[in-house]
């Protein structure tokens, strides 16, 4: 008997696609660069990178890269948020061969320290804003190939030495570090377009990016995300958005930052394949600059999370910004409230399809169709070639309707974790089905909706929040006994972290406990609230129960 969600699939879109078209991303990349060479490819701060000079300083680059000795399967990190040079370093790294290993550029040196030892990278570009941090790795890891840009280096020679000179003298952006072996990404173009670039030769089971995420299980590490990985879930979006986009034709709004696998994997990559212009937003926080923006340009497509969709709209200016372009909307990394998609489609006339995945499975495994027949709070069904099992607790599969952790089988779903066997087996049935965490239900028409988070993440604004984490950080402060931290929902964020301290002396504040969690955390892990407890309840083997603390909260 064939899935109750192929009985009912959206009308025009087929439910298979071929995850073997092209030999690696890089091919995937020639070619539309080659086909739409005259199209903006990425539009950043009034500038513009079409296809063709996209490529032509990814070749350079790659070229540059070859020169310092790198080769198919070394590691790359990059650190920086949507800049036009964010797209010329991933795919001039994929072109020779290398492995991206994505990193937020608000990580601490420690969370730096942690992914770049474990993922082993013998390569960096990094914008300077965050380069001390760097320079502190740099004590305990060496990094062969260290490479920094500066905000404003893609921009035209005025506005470039305009914006730098702001960022770094003005606005005081960019504290002091001091790293000799350092090259400017400018540099490297320059050097690399003398050199010749030697194609490479990759296989699509070849590790194309690691992903690094809490996962399912245990504290962050690295999913292997093959290029067929990547190259299947952009055919299986290609396929869900094509019918109602064109190619050439369409410009999406990434406000999403491309290190997150949403916005590199459906913004960067299958918008490649369609021939589509990004417009980057550097800093979507700044929600009057990035109204400001809105209002200068038009734009087909927009994607982003429910906090996103709500502060904008929450801004006086909103409704001055010209919507008639806008065909849809696409939402994940957490939790659309039906409020927010209800409210966004009054005011710009346009549904949001909400979706979901994992950096697990690439990440889409389901999503709403984009065609105005969504179903508000769900998550549609499973994109083409994307099978879907709900389990109860001990393996079995539930009734339709029922409760069950939501299972995943297709070809996006990752090699596994970096180095870590025994966490991949744990979190596989069969070595076919991934484990999402996620408990979820399918209604007779199979559209899946997600009732709540088996594990204790937190998730903060679409990023993962690990209780452990926040618990080790804290724990160092000379003055705390024991710490429990636990999710609390947060109109604005989805959720924030709440921290439960047992004191050693009774003058401890919430003020030092939040301002020590500085020297570990990036901001969105911090807790925003702390409560001081005598004990905090526990098994009988010592176990502290998170779940008691959050059921107390609720």
């Amino acid at each position: 008997m064939q899935p109750i969600w192929l009985e009912h699939y959206p009308q025009g879109i087929s439910p298979t696609i071929n995850p073997d078209q092209y030999a690696n991303i890089a091919e995937m990349f020639d070619i539309s660069c080659k086909k739409f060479s005259s199209t903006v490819a990425y539009s950043n701060m009034g500038a513009n990178l079409t296809y063709k000079e996209l490529h032509s300083r990814a070749e350079s680059f790659a070229a540059f890269l070859q020169s310092r000795g790198l080769v198919a399967g070394d590691r790359i990190a990059i650190q920086m948020p949507n800049l036009l040079q964010y797209p010329v370093v991933l795919f001039g790294a994929l072109k020779a061969g290398l492995i991206v290993v994505n990193t937020n550029p608000l990580y601490t040196a420690k969370e730096m320290q942690h992914q770049f030892s474990d993922s082993g990278i013998k390569a960096i570009v990094i914008l300077e804003n965050f380069a001390d941090k760097l320079e502190t790795v740099l004590k305990e890891n060496k990094i062969p190939t260290i490479i920094t840009t500066q905000i404003g280096d893609f921009l035209p020679p005025l506005k470039k030495h305009l914006v730098n000179f702001v960022v770094k003298k003005i606005k005081k952006m960019v504290p002091p570090f001091h790293i000799p072996s350092a090259t400017p990404l400018l540099e490297t173009l320059k050097i690399g377009s003398q050199l010749t670039f030697s194609p490479v030769s990759m296989k699509i089971a070849d590790i194309a990016f690691l992903q690094y995420t809490g996962g399912t299980t245990g504290v962050s590490k690295g999913a292997m995300l093959t290029h067929r990985n990547i190259l299947s879930n952009m055919e299986m979006i290609y396929s869900w958005i094509s019918k109602t986009l064109k190619e050439n034709e369409e410009t999406i709004v990434t406000a999403l930052p491309l290190y997150h696998i949403f916005s590199l994997t459906v913004n960067c990559l299958a918008f490649t394949k369609l021939g589509g212009t990004n417009l980057l937003i550097t800093n979507p926080k700044d929600i009057p600059g990035f109204v400001s923006t809105l209002r200068k340009e038009r734009f087909t497509v927009f994607t982003g999370v429910n906090t996103l969709f709500n502060a904008l709209m929450n801004h006086p200016d909103f409704t001055s910004i010209d919507f008639s372009n806008l065909k849809v909307s696409v939402a994940g990394g957490m939790a659309l409230q039906q409020s927010v998609a209800e409210r966004w489609k009054k005011l710009t006339k346009t549904p949001i399809a909400e979706g979901f995945g994992l950096t697990e499975t690439s990440p889409v495994v389901a999503c709403n169709p984009i065609d105005g027949t969504e179903k508000v709070g769900t998550i549609g069904p499973p994109l083409p070639s994307t099978d879907v099992l709900l389990i109860d607790d001990e393996g079995n599969e539930v009734s339709l309707g029922d409760r069950g952790e939501l299972c995943i089988a297709g070809p996006q779903v990752m090699a596994g974790y970096w180095n870590r066997p025994e966490e991949t087996a744990q979190s596989m049935i069969d070595g076919k089905w991934l484990k999402t965490g996620d408990i979820a239900t399918i209604d007779e028409h199979g559209y899946l909706k997600i009732v709540d988070r088996k594990k204790d993440m937190i998730l903060v604004s679409g990023f993962n929040v690990f209780p452990n984490e926040v618990e080790d950080a804290i724990a160092k402060h000379p003055d705390v006994l024991e710490v429990a931290a636990i999710g609390l929902p947060d109109e604005k964020s989805g959720e924030i972290v709440k921290v439960f301290v047992v004191p050693k002396k009774q003058d401890l504040t919430a003020e030092e406990i939040i301002e020590f969690s500085k020297q570990d955390l990036v901001a969105y892990k911090r807790p925003k609230y702390v409560e001081f407890r005598k004990e905090l309840p526990k098994t009988n083997v010592g176990k502290i129960l998170r779940r008691a603390l959050k059921e107390e909260s609720a």
